[in-house]
């Protein structure tokens, strides 16, 4: 009997513990987009305004890290890759990166697999040092 009891506690411990790191995690996550969301706006319209006026150079880091923040919530890929390379990677599995392939090579023939070949050795690296895991919460 007093072995299930003490069972019990470390299952009650373990999922206490869980929940409150997930707990922390999702809270950590709301404060943050409360304060990045209006400055992603504000970075827009920056972008915008700097891109037609000003330094085209620096209208297009900001246009990169759009696109990596796209690929990251709309498309389920890795915050540190373009959509088009995640497009090329899963170029045979999804019907959406077929779609992004076939209108990046109405601009420039082979965007895609010239993205994936620049990129894939970053995302290689990152994955290899276990650099996407969880970080708050931990």
């Amino acid at each position: 009997m007093l072995r299930v009891k003490n069972r019990n506690r470390a299952i009650f411990f373990h999922f206490k513990h869980k929940f409150k790191g997930n707990l922390r995690e999702k809270l950590a996550g709301t404060l943050l987009l409360c304060a990045i969301v209006p400055l992603a706006v504000l970075g827009y319209i920056f972008i915008i305004i700097v891109g037609i006026f000003f330094n085209t150079a620096r209208a297009r880091q900001g246009v990169r890290a759009l696109d990596h923040f796209v690929n990251a919530s709309l498309f389920n890929g890795y915050a540190w890759e373009s959509v088009s390379s995640h497009a090329w990677r899963e170029r045979n599995r999804k019907k959406w990166a077929r779609i992004v392939i076939k209108i990046t090579d109405l601009f420039q023939k082979d965007h895609c697999k010239r993205a994936n070949k620049r990129e894939q050795p970053v995302v290689d690296f990152i994955l290899s040092k276990n650099l996407d895991k969880q970080t708050i919460g931990n």
